[in-house]
């Protein structure tokens, strides 16, 4: 693949190009040249567009499809062509399939079935067989498979015997361990925030300490085993503060947030709309405000779309009975960049990669171009035009949004929007 693109202006600040507007000279998938002017002397394709941006490639760090055994929310070639199209170069895949993406074989059927594709796909694999939280499944073969992480999707570990042996015996191959942030006996039957909003509507409540209790309890493992662990989608004041008093004492730890919980409190609930239905539940302005301080200050290290499409069947339905979950791909770059200042928001899209496992290409000639083309000025309310993936149940449909992605250059191929 040759191309050139013109006028783009560069962000990332790992490059000596970082904040200027140049031309990119690509050819066979390698970066040749960045200048401020490139004569196009081969007839190469042009990419052009008004305020055109470019960054390393974005990741997402928590993305669920459905295939195999729920083809019917989502297949894997329709959810990379979404990932692709929303800008995305990589994401990591939760193992909530049927069957579980617990041993060496289910982990080879996702990336067969993302062999050779423009969007590079990682596989975390179940921590437990079935996600039960029994026995430990196969960790170490569906890493040398391609598994990039291990954890149960939105499954607690219950046993703490059970997370501090998967510390243990992920540390002598440098594995990194998921635990889902809830404490499932506080937790309950609750399916919303526990708080003012859902007494008003008559909703059965999740409260902060569910949360806080599990996180509490798993970094006291981990201090114990010396591990690696990550914490997908925090949601509370509170458990920003144990994270950032957890680096602070040098624990090996990552977390994660959703970026419904960055912009969305529990008033999106009280009109009884089940894509405003997902986990973490929405919480208060108090625990949004932390959330983003977090972000500020670097104790929250990635932002994840939380990507999880669920059929009509599921989700169109009384709020008790829906399942849990709203797509984000398409809307993660739009609605990131209405709340932080764009440079942020492609920091945060393209840092710490090295925690899954992933290589970072940086802008750079020699190096491989690992691209997403963006425009960060576009506003538009978020759409049913907006949404690419099979499902539609999305939480910011009829949202303003700031930004779009136009595409991405990756695996020597390109995908425009």
């Amino acid at each position: 693949m040759n191309l050139l693109i013109k006028s783009a202006t560069i962000l990332d600040q790992s490059s000596p190009y970082h904040n200027s507007t140049k031309d990119i000279l690509i050819e066979n998938g390698v970066i040749s040249k960045i200048d401020n002017a490139i004569k196009n002397n081969s007839n190469y394709e042009e990419i052009k567009f008004d305020n055109l941006y470019v960054s390393q490639g974005w990741f997402d760090s928590s993305v669920s499809f459905g295939e195999p055994g729920f083809e019917e929310r989502e297949t894997i070639a329709n959810g990379l062509k979404t990932a692709a199209l929303s800008g995305f170069t990589n994401i990591a895949i939760n193992p909530n399939t049927n069957p579980i993406i617990d041993n060496s074989t289910t982990v080879s059927f996702i990336k067969n079935n993302a062999f050779q594709n423009i969007v590079n796909i990682h596989p975390i694999g179940a921590l437990t067989r079935s996600s039960k939280g029994i026995d430990l499944a196969e960790l170490y073969d569906m890493q040398q498979a391609g598994a990039v992480a291990f954890g149960d999707f939105q499954h607690a570990v219950e046993n703490p015997n059970m997370l501090k042996i998967a510390l243990q015996y992920t540390h002598s191959f440098n594995g990194l361990v998921l635990s889902y942030p809830q404490e499932n006996k506080i937790a309950g039957k609750g399916i919303v925030n526990e708080e003012e909003n859902a007494t008003k509507i008559g909703l059965k409540g999740i409260p902060n300490l569910a949360e806080e209790l599990q996180i509490a309890r798993d970094l006291f493992l981990l201090e114990y085993t010396e591990g690696k662990l990550h914490i997908p989608t925090i949601s509370t004041a509170k458990s920003v503060a144990l994270i950032k008093d957890a680096k602070a004492k040098g624990l090996d730890i990552t977390c994660s947030v959703s970026i419904l919980n960055l912009l969305l409190t529990d008033d999106a609930i009280t009109d009884f709309d089940t894509n405003f239905k997902v986990l973490p539940p929405l919480r208060t302005a108090t625990d949004r405000k932390a959330l983003l301080n977090g972000i500020q200050d670097g104790t929250i290290d990635f932002v994840t779309s939380n990507h999880l499409p669920i059929d009509i069947e599921h989700k169109k339905i009384e709020f008790d009975h829906a399942m849990f979950g709203s797509i984000g791909l398409e809307s993660l770059f739009g609605a990131l960049n209405t709340i932080l200042d764009t440079e942020k928001v492609i920091e945060i899209l393209t840092q710490n990669k090295s925690r899954f496992g992933i290589e970072a290409s940086e802008i750079k000639e020699g190096e491989k171009a690992c691209l997403s083309l963006f425009n960060p000025k576009e506003t538009y309310v978020f759409a049913n035009d907006n949404i690419y993936s099979s499902s539609k149940n999305a939480a910011f449909l009829g949202a303003n949004l700031k930004g779009k992605a136009l595409g991405i250059i990756n695996n020597n191929q390109l995908v425009i929007n």
